[in-house]
């Protein structure tokens, strides 16, 4: 049975090549409105356009992001079309696969922009710190203290 993977905070601290920060990398500007879709979208791909800029405006870049997220919001869009189309025609088994592939594109293309945990923490913008179990007894000890 292999051994188990080091946890990344201790990736961090040993100073494993992985995540060391790259010198030579560039700053992009930070997003501070969001832009206009360059082609329409509809309710669905509209609303996680807006959603999309407002909660990852720390890393998205309006230069160089825009063309994966729009094609993302056209996925969402084509998705409703043919979630209703499924949802319709209870036989449509090739439809139903298709739109099984399309839910998983969408959430590999969401990943790539840095939405999901895994992404956000290799980005380095968010790390899901877990409380250890002596903060835990410290914070007992302060409740009881209190009372």
């Amino acid at each position: 049975m292999p051994n188990p993977g080091k946890p990344v905070e201790l990736k961090k601290k040993i100073g494993s090549r992985s995540y060391e920060s790259n010198a030579n990398a560039i700053s992009l500007p930070m997003t501070t409105e969001t832009p206009e879709p360059p082609r329409p979208l509809n309710e669905s791909g509209f609303a996680l356009w807006q959603r999309t800029w407002e909660h990852g405006q720390i890393w998205l870049s309006s230069r160089t992001d825009i063309d994966a997220l729009l094609m993302t919001c056209e996925m969402m869009d084509e998705r409703d079309q043919l979630r209703a189309y499924v949802l319709i025609h209870m036989d449509a088994w090739h439809e139903r696969s298709a739109l099984r592939e399309l839910e998983k594109n969408i959430m590999r293309n969401l990943g790539l922009l840095g939405f999901t945990p895994t992404d956000r923490m290799k980005l380095g913008v968010a790390e899901v710190k877990t409380r250890s179990k002596l903060e835990e007894l410290l914070d007992r000890k302060a409740n009881r203290d209190r009372n």
